[in-house]
């Protein structure tokens, strides 16, 4: 048995280091200028590769066998180490990306316009994903009747409930805007609370505003502050930049580990609901790509852009943990200022989350419905679970699992048990990464969507046909 263990682990750490080695052994015959890779390609070549030995493991072993999982504890220090090292950079590059935004613009007057917009498209695209969500329940059928929960199910709903109940269950929306105001800047930097992204965002932005009023006030000392930002966001940057190097290692080891642990029976016994899911997945992309396109974007470039960043969205599971590559995409590869970049992307990992704060709530409250004697095709209870989604959506946390913690606040809202969550449990990650990349998807359309209202996207690098580097790729 520890034989095998080792030959997974050996197996695993070989195909690591073919991905390093990978447009040598290619190239060889070529130049040296011929053989690098972007960071695009080598992060395909990491999902490939990891389904591809995902899928062996699956076959070789199936999805329960104790020496897969003990072989995945091992995957996990390349994989969950990456997002480790992305969650460690998320909010020293918020603070510091929101902070020297506002200090450059020299214009408090745009940092409100900017906000009003970036909301309002995030607000305004969980309102349809909302809609989406009502449609393709409806579509299939779907409804929480007839399902029983097993023994994992009740086991994973009782960690759901010690882990997210206590925090939301009792909140109202004056006390969810409350926790958006910072009190401890320096505990919300270490990501104490589900709101502290946006508390981040603010603190920032008044240190950022106290700046510009230094400047006017004094205009040496303000010069002072100014330069040490600069010379603060470089030295984020670089350390940003360095993360984003292991990408591809972290995508094939957080890939492997999805497909090879992937439960077939559990995904055909709620196929309905993941046919579904992802159908209105798509949907949604479609929206995004017609409100680019009428924003003025071609959609087919930009999503051959972002597709990295969605890459690592889907694997990671995490919103929050894609920030540092949203706004890198946003301003190396579509031309978007670093101050909307900065705000979309941090404003789209908390608030207004297409996939797991508007699709998913809904999808679950109209499969409940029912079940309480609620018609869910009744008009005015459609409109009120619209509205009940769009405000919850405020303040969502943007890692794994804030779909769950979305559910938690629309079910009880609208007067809905929330024992359906438990029963979904098994096939949660399968769908939650298809979801996490619509809403990183949804806060660079945002982003982009703002500045183009705004007139400030560069056409040069939006409209640029190769492959801008992403991270020095």
């Amino acid at each position: 048995m520890e034989s095998l263990l080792v030959v997974n682990v050996l197996v695993f750490m070989a195909l690591l280091l073919l991905l390093s080695q990978l447009p040598r052994r290619l190239f060889h015959d070529k130049p040296a200028a011929h053989q690098k890779w972007s960071l695009a390609k080598k992060v395909l070549a990491g999902l490939v590769i990891g389904v591809l030995f995902g899928l062996g493991l699956q076959l070789v072993y199936g999805n329960d066998h104790p020496i897969l999982k003990e072989s995945m504890n091992w995957f996990n220090i390349v994989g969950n180490g990456y997002v480790q090292l992305l969650q460690m950079i998320v909010m020293p590059l918020i603070f510091i990306s929101i902070l020297s935004a506002i200090a450059k613009l020299y214009d408090a007057a745009s940092l409100g316009k900017i906000s009003v917009l970036i909301i309002t498209t995030l607000l305004f695209t969980t309102l349809i994903a909302a809609l989406v969500g009502v449609l393709v329940t409806h579509l299939f059928a779907l409804t929480a009747e007839g399902l029983t929960a097993g023994t994992q199910e009740i086991a994973g709903f009782s960690v759901i409930e010690s882990k997210y109940r206590d925090k939301v269950a009792d909140w109202t929306v004056p006390q969810l805007i409350l926790s958006f105001i910072p009190k401890n800047p320096f505990a919300d930097l270490t990501g104490t609370r589900p709101t502290s992204i946006i508390s981040i965002v603010i603190f920032a932005a008044f240190l950022g505003v106290a700046s510009l009023e230094l400047l006017r006030s004094n205009a040496e000392k303000g010069q002072r502050i100014l330069v040490a930002i600069d010379a603060l966001q470089s030295w984020v940057m670089h350390l940003v930049k360095l993360v984003m190097k292991l990408t591809p290692y972290g995508v094939l080891a957080l890939m492997t580990n999805m497909v090879a642990s992937s439960d077939i029976e559990d995904i055909t016994k709620l196929g309905g609901f993941v046919v579904a899911s992802y159908l209105g997945i798509s949907i949604m992309f479609i929206v995004h790509a017609l409100l680019l396109f009428i924003s003025g974007v071609n959609p087919l470039r930009f999503f051959k852009k972002v597709w990295p960043v969605l890459t690592f969205a889907f694997t990671s599971r995490s919103s929050a943990a894609s920030i540092p590559l949203s706004v890198e995409v946003q301003t190396r590869r579509l031309g978007i200022s670093q101050s909307i970049a900065s705000f979309s992307a941090s404003f789209g990992a908390s608030i207004g989350q297409n996939g797991c704060a508007g699709l998913y709530p809904a999808m679950l409250a109209v499969m409940v419905a029912p079940t309480v004697g609620i018609n869910p095709l009744e008009l005015k209870w459609i409109a009120s679970l619209v509205v009940v989604v769009t405000i919850s959506s405020i303040g969502v946390a943007g890692v794994g699992g804030g779909a769950i913690f979305a559910a938690l606040i629309v079910l009880p809202a609208l007067g809905l048990p929330v024992t359906l969550v438990a029963l979904l449990i098994t096939v949660e990650p399968l769908i939650d990464m298809g979801r996490t990349a619509l809403n990183v998807n949804g806060a660079i359309t945002a982003g982009v969507i703002t500045s183009q209202l705004m007139k400030q996207t560069d056409k040069g690098i939006m409209n640029a046909e190769d492959d801008i580097a992403l991270s020095q790729q």
